[in-house]
């Protein structure tokens, strides 16, 4: 978000970049802050989602000293990306908006938006938010609510909410065809759809020298097959990586990045856990020291971690899921069905075979390609101009 204000800046723009003062930390940047609510009204809000199942129905007064400052700044385009952090009221915001006749592009990071609780559906197979969600099956599950089950007003709140912007004067921007496509059997179905990926800083994921990174973790010459995540659950495929661990031969190794002490406990003992790494130059060298990318994930949206190992010459093994599958092409590496582990290991033992030579040119080809941030930002970019009619 700062970096395409930036861009922005240098296109002849200004830029101000609102943000919740309680909850979230900002970088350094050239845009103007606009910081929204404080560590109080986050926590009340933090209250009313875990009690009442009422995320996004709190800081009313917070959200009403944003829009006054909104107004003050007169904005020719308002560039939504998430607002479901414990800082806004979309019924306030959402009612501000749909009257005051400036183009919105709201990027589509998740399916918060047109769900009736949760932020992904597909590990338990939940499409009640096609007519209207109803006994939340991830009541549970962020943005947890401890007693109360709101999600079918939930649902009802933010289709009136939402659906009230003008069809002509909301720009959704999903970051996969994968999301789009859902988003297009829910209530936005009808407005304008733009796909945009995300990028990523090409630079800093970049083929390097494996040498020093293998002695550190003591891989030695083992076939790597890596997976990374910030957080390791379910759904991220922690059960199948284990599974994998069993049918390793001597000559392969697993190393997974996020590791909390618990979870290391479960690892086996051909499964290097590691907690994060030094650096991000540290995290490329790994993606380039692994022979396959493997990410067993069972939902998710536009996997950054598949960009950053194409980037570093390592091509993706991943399950269909989502949007997980698009960066995945037939010299990037391979897709296989849901659930099958084995055909996980399968696959990156074709990689193996052919060398990881074979891949290395053609993944960085293909992220220089298609991945580089400038280039996803220049988009943004591009869509303000043909709002505004400039340029």
């Amino acid at each position: 978000m700062q970096e395409i204000g930036e861009l922005a800046i240098r296109n002849g723009w200004e830029s101000y970049i609102a943000y919740s003062r309680g909850r979230d930390g900002i970088k350094p940047c050239t845009s103007k802050l606009v910081p929204v609510g404080n560590k109080w009204s986050v926590a009340w809000h933090g209250v009313k989602t875990r009690l009442l199942d009422a995320h996004g129905l709190a800081s009313s007064g917070a959200t009403r000293q944003f829009i006054r400052r909104m107004e003050q700044i007169k904005p020719d385009v308002i560039h939504i990306h998430n607002i479901h952090g414990y800082f806004l009221n979309y019924r306030i915001l959402f009612d501000y908006l749909a009257k005051c006749d400036i183009p919105v592009v709201w990027t589509v990071h998740d399916c918060w938006l047109y769900t009736g609780h949760c932020y992904y559906y597909s590990y338990v197979r939940c499409n009640r938010w096609q007519e209207g969600c109803h006994d939340c099956p991830q009541r549970g599950l962020f943005p947890t609510s401890l007693w109360h089950d709101r999600s079918e007003q939930n649902y009802e709140d933010k289709r009136k909410a939402f659906t009230s912007m003008p069809k002509d004067r909301l720009v959704m921007v999903p970051v996969s065809e994968w999301i789009k496509s859902e988003m297009q059997q829910s209530f936005f179905r009808g407005y304008d759809f733009r796909v945009i990926h995300n990028g990523i800083n090409t630079e800093a994921f970049q083929v390097y020298d494996s040498t020093e990174v293998r002695k550190k973790y003591g891989l030695g010459n083992k076939h790597v097959l890596l997976g990374v995540a910030s957080i390791w659950s379910k759904e991220k495929g922690l059960d199948d990586f284990i599974q994998m661990a069993e049918r390793l031969r001597e000559d392969e190794l697993i190393v997974l990045v996020g590791v909390k002490p618990e979870e290391r406990k479960r690892l086996p003992g051909k499964v290097v856990g590691i907690a994060r790494t030094e650096n991000i130059r540290q995290l490329a060298e790994l993606y380039a020291a692994a022979d396959a990318f493997i990410n067993p994930t069972w939902q998710d949206n536009y996997p950054t971690v598949n960009m950053e190992a194409i980037a570093c010459g390592t091509p993706v093994v991943t399950y269909r899921t989502g949007g997980s599958v698009e960066a995945v092409t037939e010299e990037t590496g391979f897709v296989v069905e849901q659930g099958d582990w084995q055909g996980l290991l399968e696959a990156a033992r074709q990689v193996e075979q052919r060398g990881k030579a074979y891949y290395q040119g053609r993944c960085r080809e293909y992220a220089l390609a298609h991945f580089k941030k400038e280039d996803r930002y220049a988009d943004y970019i591009r869509l303000y101009d043909e709002l505004t009619m400039r340029g």
